[in-house]
């Protein structure tokens, strides 16, 4: 599976075509689906453009997504950067009314277990973020990997030192049988997508990720990434 993360933590003076607006994120959804996305990771924003989590922008941005991609899962990030006071990002998270069928919460940050368990108690599938050896470490003395809808393995450096970072996590992570998510961001993104393709895990990519191609050139939209990381999926399976 090629997740689409459509924007991140971007904005446009990053590139012209981050989607800000649930009409924007539903437009690249549907077009990232049609390239071969299986699920559509977003970060949901404000109508100024800023990153929220409050109910209404959550509605808006997954209704949307919803109605553009019928049946296609559609997943939010929930950085503590978001909301950095713990206590309130918790009770605007259990305010939501509408719900995404997963969030991502990363292990490395202060009460992740926390948002992890109110999470599930929701409803909301957890994609445990793992940035390092010691984020896998939490995880595992959490006790809820085995509740998680899959591990994002997110070792995000230089292409060397994220290979080095990943079998450390891997080693962690040995005993836990969740589905795994392996991508990378900037320079290392493609590296760890072939590398994805090769451990047969699911892999993500999308402006959150990368704005350039396999072959350096600026990307025009999350779908030509979409195809990208797909060829290099499919590329795998016929060589394997």
């Amino acid at each position: 599976m090629v997740q689409a993360a459509l924007n991140g933590t971007r904005t446009r003076a990053d590139h012209h075509a981050i989607p800000l607006t649930p009409a924007e994120q539903a437009t690249e959804a549907r077009a990232s689906v049609a390239a071969g996305a299986g699920a559509i990771h977003i970060h949901v924003r404000d109508a100024d453009g800023h990153e929220s989590l409050a109910p209404e922008d959550v509605a808006h941005a997954v209704d949307a997504i919803r109605l553009a991609c019928p049946g296609t899962p559609v997943g939010i990030g929930t950085g503590a950067w978001i909301i950095p006071d713990l206590r309130r990002r918790i009770s605007t998270i259990q305010s939501w009314k509408t719900l995404p069928d997963f969030a991502s919460v990363n292990l490395h940050e202060a009460g992740a277990a926390q948002v992890m368990e109110l999470l599930l108690d929701m409803g909301v599938g957890v994609e445990a973020g793992i940035w390092n050896a010691p984020a896998a470490v939490a995880l595992t003395r959490s006790g809820l990997a085995d509740k998680c809808l899959r591990i994002l393995l997110e070792p995000a450096e230089a292409s060397c030192s994220a290979r080095a970072n990943l079998l450390q996590i891997e080693t962690v992570l040995s005993g836990v049988a969740r589905p795994r998510l392996l991508h990378g961001m900037g320079h290392c993104a493609w590296h760890l997508v072939e590398l994805a393709a090769r451990r047969r895990y699911h892999t993500r990519t999308g402006f959150e990720d990368t704005l350039r191609l396999p072959d350096g050139s600026l990307a025009e939209s999350n779908a030509a990434l979409v195809h990208a990381a797909r060829a290099i999926m499919l590329k795998a399976d016929l060589f394997t």
